[in-house]
């Protein structure tokens, strides 16, 4: 999920102080760009705390919630430094759609708690990945910029920590480790879950 950077400059209306107007206009592409994943993030997160179902829901169901919240945190921080680059945030439904790079989360309704969370397991990934990639391109560029997105690397490992914890064995080995899509890992997590639903969605 969320590859970084879809090289599409974007114009701004104005030069912060010691920018040069390029930079300034990559720096606002490239903040677009993780203002839609986590946009698409925050609403994944919710779309799960609603649909997590069997044992453990009540745990999952609450660590959720303030995941969301602070997301939510993370794309206010990254559109008010758009604006701060001389740029105009783009925070539209439509636009999360036309803008993203990858896939719609894959799982569309109600299921087990680690079957979800194999699967948000990956889309946690794909966004650390891409905001790494982020920091990597705006090092030379604008150190302040890069600060920001370190700070907010930083609360998502956290979460995905909380995420992976759910599907980890004593010895470290996550149910999903194999997987490279939603629904793949999703499988994998109901497999290792002993439960009629299991069996039935298997």
């Amino acid at each position: 999920m969320a590859p970084h950077g879809n090289g599409k400059k974007k114009r701004v209306t104005f030069v912060p102080a010691g920018l040069e107007r390029k930079d300034s206009e990559e720096l606002v592409a490239i903040l677009q760009e993780r203002l839609i994943s986590l946009l698409d993030l925050g609403l994944t997160i919710k779309h799960v705390h609603w649909n997590v179902v069997g044992p453990h829901f009540i745990g999952v169901h609450q660590m959720l919630d303030p995941q969301a919240a602070r997301v939510n945190e993370l794309v206010d921080q990254l559109a008010e430094r758009i604006t701060t680059m001389g740029g105009s945030p783009d925070g539209r439904s439509g636009s999360i759609v036309k803008q993203r790079t990858w896939d719609d989360y894959q799982l569309g309704g109600r299921d087990l708690v680690d079957a979800h969370l194999a699967a948000l397991d990956l889309v946690y990934a794909g966004v650390i990945t891409s905001h790494r990639k982020a920091i990597d391109a705006t090092e030379e560029i604008d150190p302040v910029t890069q600060d920001i997105l370190i700070e907010q690397t930083e609360s998502l490992e956290l979460f995905h920590w909380f995420v992976r914890a759910h599907l980890e064995d004593s010895a470290g080995h996550l149910v999903d480790a194999d997987d490279r899509t939603e629904k793949a890992a999703a499988a994998s997590a109901r497999r290792a879950t002993d439960s009629p639903l299991s069996a039935k969605q298997s």
